[in-house]
């Protein structure tokens, strides 16, 4: 299979697992991104099923409205049970990086309340040690280069993201060459820099569940300690 038709895969395999937990109350967490973009269209013959989704970006927002799915804010829903989204890198703890769609922040507050995190990926995605995706850094614009300088110090070679501006008005420094081996480590010490907005490591809260699509079909994989 082509590595858009592993996106399909896995996204239809996130329907499934989804579909046996809806209630006519149900407010489902959805992320950004083409793998996310492939779930929100799975969604759509079920969307009377459940009372409507909370978003982590503009982008998947308006294709959820344009489905006629209603779109939270995350203020009004709290808790909720279930989020799906994609990543950029998963290891076998299901600690992720995210952030190459410019969400990251967003993303990992609607992760924070979800009381399940299902993360959706092809085989490419796949790793044992976090670091050969760059890591994304969501920074205030007026600390990137005091920001960039301190991620150095970590070890990282940041390239400022040229052009991008995040839907909180901020900028990313995307971290090259980093071997990440103590990934919660690793995100405590760079969300304690000034001016630091989040990063795109998800270890503190890693998923839950990892659907994985493989050659030989879509795996659910549970964290392994």
């Amino acid at each position: 299979m082509t590595q858009d038709e592993l996106k399909q895969a896995v996204a239809l395999a996130a329907l499934d697992y989804v579909k046996h937990k809806l209630t006519r109350d149900s407010v489902i967490g959805i992320g950004t991104g083409s793998t996310a973009n492939c779930f929100i269209d799975a969604l759509v013959k079920y969307r009377d099923e459940f009372r409507g989704c909370v978003s982590s970006s503009e982008a998947s927002a308006e294709r959820l409205r344009r489905h006629g799915i209603e779109v939270f804010d995350l203020n009004s829903t709290g808790t909720f049970d279930i989020y799906v989204d994609g990543a950029d890198e998963a290891n076998p703890r299901l600690e992720l990086v995210k952030g190459g769609g410019a969400a990251l922040t967003r993303e990992k507050i609607v992760a924070a309340c979800a009381r399940e995190f299902v993360c959706i990926a092809d085989e490419s995605k796949w790793v044992e040690t976090l670091g050969r995706f760059p890591l994304p850094v969501e920074v205030i614009p007026m600390a990137r280069s005091h920001v960039a300088r301190e991620l150095v110090k970590l070890g990282g070679d940041p390239v400022y993201r040229t052009g991008v501006v995040t839907d909180n008005g901020n900028v990313i420094l995307d971290v090259h060459h980093l071997h990440i081996t103590s990934p919660r480590l690793l995100e405590e010490k760079i969300n304690n820099i000034t001016g630091v907005v989040c990063n795109g490591l998800f270890a503190l809260r890693p998923a839950d569940v990892l659907l994985l699509g493989r050659q030989s079909g879509v795996e659910t994989l549970r964290a392994r300690d």
